[in-house]
């Protein structure tokens, strides 16, 4: 043990020594030398108790304190369980009613939760953020059919399935706007009707005086709660603002130099599916401009027929009626076929550089792109086409 425990036993603890002999000495030697003998026994006897009892003494201390850390461990672990049990408390399922529940456009779970009781869908807060942790799920936006009372996993397993997710239009690179309006009407329940009467006579207060009248091209791609809009109007002034915000943030140029930019960046969305192929394709249209040809590009015929390029028959892609038809008309079109990416549009500011005046996607499956500057190779190319896709002919 411990000095300053042995003071502490020495100084509180008593001891009686005993021994058999008589009080008065001997003269006679052996008295006297068994007197020692008995003495020194005494002497080691007691020590040996001594040492005993600080023992027997220091584990009597050690389990009390072990007891009192006990209890008090127990107590704490009481209180912050009494404290807690509301946090973590969760229905039993699976709920009653009905609650339309709708998750926005960047908000996280401890936001989704706070809603969620508010709404009386879960108990607490804790019982669904830990759901969602726990199950590593991932909450997308959208309107979603809830009950009262359900349990927190139930809820999380909704809440992270697109495909229960209504009311939220998603808008892509490549739609071309008069997809994108359907969908917006049966999301929101307003009629089409009165989102092209919101187009008619220019769009005033919705397009910018560049668009021309033409929606197509100027809406943003993103997901919008159009279902929590009022009206028409709103809807398209809610994706032209964004795109407008997206333009002017990738630097593209105003004016006739953006129409322009998103023209030729909607026919590289259309022709292409790879972004590294997007700055040839940008420039083959420049360099078939600057040599006052045709651009002959199926996608932009297929958009005036209104048809997928590989619907096109001879008959359409002949027809000189259609405006989009780049195999006969010359120069770019008269409005973006539809909504380029933001890839395709910063390839419209930094084309690549080359002499190429043809292209073709030699293999639909992986996306292979091949350029070519003259005929001969662009024969071989197209020859390569049908042989790789032979459906496609």
């Amino acid at each position: 043990m411990s000095d300053s425990f042995d003071e502490f036993f020495d100084n509180h603890a008593q001891w009686t020594e005993h021994d058999d002999s008589p009080s008065s000495s001997d003269s006679n030697g052996s008295n006297s030398s068994g007197k020692s003998r008995k003495q020194a026994k005494a002497r080691l006897a007691a020590k040996k108790r001594k040492r005993r009892a600080k023992a027997v003494l220091a584990i009597l201390i050690v389990f009390v304190l072990c007891v009192v850390g006990y209890v008090g461990y127990s107590a704490v672990r009481a209180w912050r369980l009494s404290q807690n049990s509301e946090a973590v408390a969760d229905w039993p399922g699976p709920g009653y009613g009905s609650v339309e529940f709708t998750v926005d456009t960047g908000e996280g779970a401890i936001t989704v939760a706070e809603k969620l009781v508010k709404a009386n869908v879960v108990k607490s807060q804790a019982a669904f953020t830990s759901a969602v942790s726990a199950n590593n799920k991932i909450l997308y936006p959208g309107v979603y059919s809830l009950k009262k009372h359900m349990a927190a996993i139930d809820v999380v397993d909704i809440l992270s399935d697109q495909t229960k997710a209504g009311g939220f239009l998603d808008v892509r690179a490549g739609d071309h706007a008069a997809d994108v309006l359907q969908k917006a009407s049966t999301l929101s329940g307003i009629s089409l009707d009165k989102f092209k009467a919101a187009l008619a006579d220019g769009a005033a207060g919705i397009l910018p005086a560049e668009a021309n009248g033409s929606v197509e091209g100027w809406l943003e791609p993103g997901v919008y709660n159009v279902k929590a809009m009022k009206s028409a109007d709103a809807i398209l002034s809610a994706m032209v603002k964004k795109r407008i915000e997206k333009l002017d943030s990738l630097g593209i140029p105003k004016g006739k130099d953006r129409e322009k930019a998103l023209i030729m960046a909607s026919i590289a969305e259309a022709e292409v599916n790879n972004r590294e192929y997007y700055g040839k394709v940008i420039r083959v249209i420049l360099n078939r401009l600057a040599k006052d040809m045709p651009l002959g590009m199926d996608s932009t015929v297929g958009y005036g027929a209104g048809v997928k390029p590989i619907k096109l028959t001879q008959a359409m892609l002949d027809d000189a009626n259609n405006p989009y038809n780049t195999r006969v008309h010359k120069g770019l079109t008269p409005t973006p076929i539809g909504i380029a990416g933001d890839s395709a549009l910063l390839a419209t500011i930094k084309p690549q550089d080359g002499p190429w005046l043809y292209f073709v996607t030699t293999n639909l499956k992986t996306g292979e792109t091949k350029f070519a500057d003259n005929k001969d190779d662009f024969l071989k190319y197209r020859d390569e086409y049908k042989r790789n896709n032979p459906e496609g002919n």
